[in-house]
């Protein structure tokens, strides 16, 4: 099967937040920025796969740091591993202060997409092969993440978490 790296489907949105996209205090809505990291993570996976995605589970989100009125905000994603027909994507959230250009990270995410095909069934998609330090640790986490999430929904016994088991040890 194929290997991609993850930057063959980085996908970088960036947009600026109004004010009918914001709640009392002037801070982007969680939700809309919960969208937004939908849409990215979703061009990700298909870029990835070359197949249609759908949102198979929101991992994790982080709401570090508010996004405020008129920030530009950026939203990053790519594939930090892929399984048998599912793939992690990554996402970093950055902002940026228009008036310095400082840009800061602001929120992160982790999203779980499954590629299917033309009757929504689950297909194959290729393999992540990591090239920078941070995608290796990326890819490394992925599968803790996944086992983990695997063990707390009963679908894999603690005693077969390989990887969870080899943190406390």
């Amino acid at each position: 099967m194929q290997t991609n790296y993850p930057s063959d489907s980085i996908t970088t949105l960036t947009d600026i937040v109004l004010p009918g996209e914001t709640n009392p205090l002037n801070n982007l809505f969680g939700g809309e920025l919960l969208a937004r990291m939908d849409r990215a993570a979703s061009i990700t996976a298909r870029r990835h796969s070359r197949r249609v995605c759908v949102t198979a589970s929101v991992n994790h989100v982080a709401f570090n740091k508010a996004i405020p009125l008129g920030s530009v905000v950026t939203v990053e994603a790519k594939v930090s591993r892929a399984f048998n027909t599912s793939m992690e994507i990554y996402l970093d959230v950055w902002i940026e202060d228009i008036q310095s250009g400082v840009k800061s990270k602001a929120n992160e995410g982790i999203y779980t997409f499954v590629a299917v095909d033309e009757t929504g069934s689950p297909v194959a998609v290729h393999q992540v092969n990591p090239q920078t330090e941070l995608e290796k640790q990326r890819f490394d986490a992925a599968l803790r993440r996944k086992q983990l999430s695997l063990v707390l929904a009963g679908k894999m016994k603690p005693s077969d978490a390989t990887e969870l088991k080899a943190l406390f040890k």
